[in-house]
């Protein structure tokens, strides 16, 4: 009996199988007419992929812009600015900038870059984009959900930039939200509306990211094409995958945190907040909570979060890579396997970050251990992205620099990982520039040069155009090298102790001798900042006056490039490809081209996976 109702649900997930592809193959059908219904409020995964990347471009700027401020204070901390004192009245009252303000940036940077830019632009505008045409479906498993996605997304934006113009100003308690200062509105200028604001856009941000989670999942296993194994899937689609299972097992906590830290802003109760907390001359009235149930909550989701983000720009440097190498990556299926050992060690590491919040040393050791054991497959991703480079012809593209950075920067911020997973050394360095400098090599650095490499290459693509290969790599170097400079040299900073969210370090004599590397590590950035700039005007310049891009402009393998540039709607016309290879055949013996894509029938090369 047991035989036979497992036989019975498996055809039954086969008909839902067959029920999802004749859902989408009557939609590509009936393309939507009308700009409105094209191109805004549009359930075109296509066009959906690009909305989520021109807004994580506008938000970029603004973030870019924040963070200019915070390296302006730090390198010049008693300098007037008559003009930011036009444009920020209050946060730069008399020219200096005041501490409050200081925090709000720090607050608002950190936020908006990890949530409304990476996770916008690399999970939910490459994913969407990418994920139905790599797979050879025609749209998303569940398109108006997809479209809602992006809509609750925006207004999660629009609440977040909401919170600069309330009375208080944005929020300012830093991008993880502590208590008791996020708890209490009269903690500071930030804690107040500026702070509610800022719950209610994550909260909203959550469940945009859990409806494209749910539909990455369901398209995935529902809608591959016929041939299309899982273990014929390319790399960035494994890697969307495991993300999208991590950002659904870790989203919901942090919910239930936003949620519970609102009832305690708003409604008296004592889930963060203990008794004999006193603010000036006021006892409040709270008792029995504690602000480490808030530290547990954020982190179970904000370590896997690293890899909800990591791993899709891991992805993007195994798909760039073979192209430019004109042969298969290395260790294919162990890949596979490592990435999905990290992303379910992930889920059980989070306690690295509290190491200083007086949690018992042998709880401690745990993670300690956990966290050591998660560089092994993380080693494993990285020497197979080295090996593939092992007696390759290199073809420098911009998108292959941007992808060979992905994994320089993988190597470096994972060595000063192991210091901040080993509870002796987080106890010294925590809280220092050391673990902004960590940060950004991992969750920015890795992140966004495998976010920009993904751009350069799907561009023909998306758009039908080439960017320009010269304003690219002036592009990549500048970003590069400042970003090596300003960041390694943060951790240097905190070798010497520097503390961060430090509006100032003029009064503490142990730090003077920094000041000088402060205003060299500003002047490097601002000139990274300009080079993003560059970077602009050269993606909407090549969306109007680029060379028209062929087919397959890079002679690449995997399935989306069999799609005409850009694809239609419903992205491969009247008949959907079969596949019958894995995605990474390159000069295969007897073949009649050096590439052979996944859609070449065994008769005319041979499969050899």
């Amino acid at each position: 009996m047991a035989g036979l109702s497992g036989h019975v649900n498996f055809c039954e997930c086969l008909q839902e199988r067959r029920n999802m592809a004749e859902v989408q193959e009557a939609q590509h059908t009936h393309e939507p007419v009308g700009f409105v219904r094209r191109y805004i409020f549009s359930t075109d995964h296509k066009v959906i992929g690009i909305q989520y990347l021109l807004t994580a471009m506008f938000v970029a700027v603004v973030a870019g812009l924040l963070a200019m401020l915070i390296r302006l204070q730090l390198a010049w901390p008693d300098a007037k600015w008559p003009l930011l004192e036009k444009i920020f009245p209050v946060g730069m009252e008399g020219g200096v900038m005041n501490p409050d303000f200081y925090l709000a940036l720090v607050t608002m940077h950190g936020t908006l870059m990890v949530f409304f830019v990476i996770s916008f632009a690399l999970v939910s505008g490459i994913g969407n984009y990418i994920i139905p045409l790599q797979i050879g479906a025609r749209d998303m498993a569940f398109p108006f959900l997809n479209m809602l996605s992006y809509w609750v997304g925006l207004l999660a934006t629009l609440v977040m930039f909401a919170s600069f113009f309330v009375e208080g100003g944005a929020a300012g308690s830093g991008w993880t939200a502590y208590p008791p200062l996020s708890a209490v509105p009269e903690a500071s200028p930030g804690s107040g509306m500026g702070q509610t604001l800022w719950l209610l856009g994550m909260a909203l941000f959550i469940v945009s990211f859990t409806m494209g989670g749910l539909n990455y999942f369901a398209t995935v296993v529902n809608l591959r094409t016929k041939g299309m194994s899982m273990m014929r899937l390319p790399m960035t689609i494994w890697c969307l995958f495991i993300a999208a299972i991590l950002g659904l097992l870790a989203f919901p906590p942090l919910t239930a945190a936003a949620i519970l830290l609102l009832f305690d802003r708003h409604g008296g109760t004592s889930f963060f907040l203990p008794a004999g907390l006193f603010f000036g001359d006021k006892l409040l009235p709270h008792a029995g909570g504690t602000p480490l149930l808030w530290q547990h909550l954020f982190w179970f989701l904000g370590h896997p979060e690293v890899y909800i983000l990591l791993l899709p720009a891991l992805g993007i440097a195994f798909d760039v890579l073979p192209p430019f190498i004109r042969k298969p990556i290395f260790g294919y299926r162990m890949s596979i396997y490592s990435l999905g050992a990290v992303g379910a060690l992930s889920m059980v590491v989070w306690g690295h970050h509290m190491f200083v919040s007086g949690m018992s040393p042998y709880l401690g050791e745990f993670f300690s251990i956990g966290t050591m054991i998660i560089t092994i497959p993380s080693a494993i991703i990285g020497l197979n992205l080295l090996a593939s480079l092992w007696g390759a012809k290199i073809r420098f593209t911009t998108a292959m620099l941007f992808a060979l950075a992905v994994i320089s920067l993988f190597g470096a911020g994972g060595f000063g990982g192991i210091f901040l997973g080993t509870a002796t050394a987080d106890i010294f360095l925590h809280d220092t520039y050391f673990v902004v400098g960590h940060f950004h090599f991992m969750i920015a650095g890795v992140t966004l040069f495998g976010l920009f490499a993904g751009i350069y290459y799907w561009f023909p693509k998306m758009f039908g155009r080439m960017m320009n290969e010269r304003w690219g790599k002036l592009h990549f170097w500048f970003t590069l090298i400042g970003y090596y400079i300003v960041f390694f040299g943060m951790h240097f900073q905190g070798f010497g102790g520097m503390p961060r969210r430090y509006y100032s370090f003029a009064k503490y004599e142990y730090l003077q001798g920094m000041q000088g590397m402060n205003v060299f590590i500003s002047i490097c950035a601002f000139f990274m900042a300009a080079a993003q700039f560059v970077f602009l005007a050269n993606f909407f310049w090549s969306l109007w006056k680029g060379p028209k891009a062929e087919r397959n402009p890079w002679q690449a393998t995997t399935l989306e490039w069999m799609a005409p540039s850009p694809p239609p709607h419903g992205n491969w016309g009247d008949v959907q490809p079969v596949v019958h290879r894995w995605p990474y055949e390159y000069s295969l013996p007897g073949a009649p081209a050096d590439f052979t894509p996944q859609t070449v029938s065994p008769a005319e090369a041979k499969v050899t996976w």
